[in-house]
């Protein structure tokens, strides 16, 4: 059976990968990418992909394209900018959004489109560059229930688990719900292993206890020793994109009226590191950050700073 041609625009740490599933799943494939090198690296692997000169030349040659960029502002230019995607798509055409972007501009991306008889649906990712690698993402889905049946082939390559939250920018919603948590949920576990090495216990073995025990989480089990306690500090997830996702969640909860104490305060710490950081800095930089505050360095091997 032939099978979609499909866009993707977006060839960084999570979609190259995400993009070469599609490949060797038999899609015919036209990418793009501002960065060059990224688009050959695609070419090299996979040369029967088709390279488009801009957002527009990808719509033209393709029934669903997908996006993958750093926030909604990226994508509704992509989409709706003078080379964007509304100009190259026909109409029963599908944008496939799996960046992690703001509801609201989602929203007014997806009503543009409607107008051109053009679906959206917002689709961000949980799994970080491992889940993309090996194709075991968690999509967080919003749209129609028929476009989502449309786009659900080239999820279910990607990744392991489709949920349907509901209408255009319910995905975006929860995802920066998910990221919410996880910021916090870093902080604090971060915080207590400080308090655990001050007080003279190894950080290896708290992590194996917590790991085991109530406080475990994804970040407890992928980040401490993998990335802390070797000094790598090497997360590819940006700290930038981090704080702009606790934002999101932050405007949507005052939109609700909603007094969200913790996470006000947790923001608020967040912005903190960030101003201490360079751009593009790892979220895994927010522990250094903590480690300068507090005299403590979370490495088994070494004496306080």
């Amino acid at each position: 059976m032939n099978k979609t041609p499909v866009g993707f625009i977006g060839l960084g740490v999570m979609g190259a990968p995400m993009a070469g599933h599609l490949a060797r799943a038999g899609y015919p494939l036209t990418v793009f990418d501002i960065n060059p090198a990224q688009v050959q690296s695609i070419r090299n692997d996979f040369p029967e992909a088709r390279i488009g000169a801009n957002p527009r030349e990808v719509a033209a040659v393709s029934e669903i394209v997908i996006t993958m960029l750093p926030s909604g502002t990226y994508v509704r230019e992509v989409v709706l900018g003078d080379q964007g995607l509304v100009h190259g798509l026909r109409p029963g055409g599908l944008v496939l959004d799996t960046s992690s972007a703001e509801p609201w501009i989602t929203a007014a991306t997806a009503a543009a489109l409607a107008e051109r008889g053009i679906d959206m649906v917002d689709a961000p990712v949980s799994g970080a560059r491992p889940g993309a690698e090996r194709a075991e993402l968690v999509f967080m889905a919003g749209g129609t229930p028929g476009a989502l049946d449309r786009v659900r082939p080239l999820l279910e390559v990607m990744g392991r688990q489709i949920y349907h939250l509901g209408p255009v920018g319910s995905g975006h919603t929860m995802k920066c719900i998910n990221n919410l948590i996880t910021a916090m949920n870093f902080m604090a576990s971060a915080e207590g292993l400080l308090i655990g090495k001050r007080a003279g216990l190894d950080p290896e073995t708290m992590i194996d206890v917590i790991n085991e025990s109530t406080g475990m989480s994804w970040v407890s089990r992928t980040h401490f020793k993998q990335r802390i306690f070797n000094r790598a500090f090497d997360d590819a997830f940006k700290l930038d994109l981090m704080v702009k996702d606790i934002g999101i969640a932050m405007r949507i909860a005052g939109e609700q009226g909603l007094p969200i104490q913790l996470s006000e305060t947790g923001q608020r710490l967040w912005r903190e590191a960030q101003s201490a950081t360079t751009k593009d800095a790892s979220i895994s930089e927010m522990v250094r950050w903590l480690e300068h505050l507090t005299g403590v360095e979370l490495n088994a091997a070494s004496k306080r700073l």
